[in-house]
Parts: C-alpha cells; sequence; structure tokens
C-alpha cells in the first residue's frame, strides 16, 4: 500500500512538471526577439532607403466587423514582390449589408484614387 501511494506522488510530481514545461513552452514569443532583424549591408541599405523613398500611395479596400474600409496605403514593393505597408488610413467606412453597397463602394474607391494621386503629386514636389 505504502508503495503504491509513493508510486502515485511520484506520477502526480511527473505530470505536474510536464503541465509546467507545457505552460513555459507556450508561453514563450514564437520567434526569439531580433530574430527577424537582419544586419544590412550598406548597399542593401541603401537600396532599401530608396525603395522607401519611392513608395506609393495606392486605394485599398477590407472588410472588418461587417463594415467595408476603403483605405489609403503608402506601401513600396518589398524584396519578394510583395508591398510592404509603411502606413495605411481609412478613407471612409460603410455597411457591408448596404443595399447601396455597389455605388457606395465605387464612389468611395473613386474619391481614394483622386486622395492618392493627390499625396503621390505632393510627395514628389517636396
Amino acid at each position: 500500500m505504502v508503495v503504491l501511494l509513493l508510486e502515485l506522488v511520484v506520477l502526480l510530481a511527473l505530470v505536474g512538471l510536464l503541465l509546467y514545461a507545457l505552460g513555459v513552452w507556450s508561453a514563450r514569443p514564437a520567434v526569439p526577439p531580433g530574430a527577424d532583424r537582419q544586419r544590412l549591408s550598406g548597399r542593401q541599405q541603401a537600396r532599401l532607403a530608396d525603395a522607401v523613398a519611392r513608395a506609393r500611395w495606392t486605394p485599398a479596400h477590407d472588410e472588418v466587423d461587417g463594415e467595408t474600409r476603403v483605405l489609403l496605403r503608402r506601401a513600396y514593393p518589398g524584396p519578394d514582390g510583395l508591398p510592404v505597408v509603411l502606413e495605411e488610413r481609412v478613407y471612409t467606412t460603410f455597411p457591408a449589408s448596404d443595399p447601396a453597397w455597389e455605388s457606395r463602394f465605387t464612389e468611395a474607391m473613386s474619391g481614394a484614387r483622386f486622395r492618392c494621386s493627390y499625396l503621390n503629386a505632393e510627395e514628389s514636389a517636396g
């Protein structure tokens, strides 16, 4: 009987240790701090600075919580060809279930395109 009780205590201690280790492992960050940052050479820094300087404003849209958002995004093409967003502004929002969604969306995107062309012209003049 004493041996059985001792085995039960050891088993509970091992389960507790396993649960503790699992909690510590799951609470750690997925990527170690600074792992995503690489040292860039002078040439790579210059290329990145040039790409950021050539960033352009473009219209975009998405849907969040049943609301359609028309956005103004300032982005440049990244090394993989996908856009890297530097800044994002909400131009307008309206319900995604709006019966006049198509006309509101068309009008909002047109206004966002005009605003983006204005922002791009303003930045190129400066």
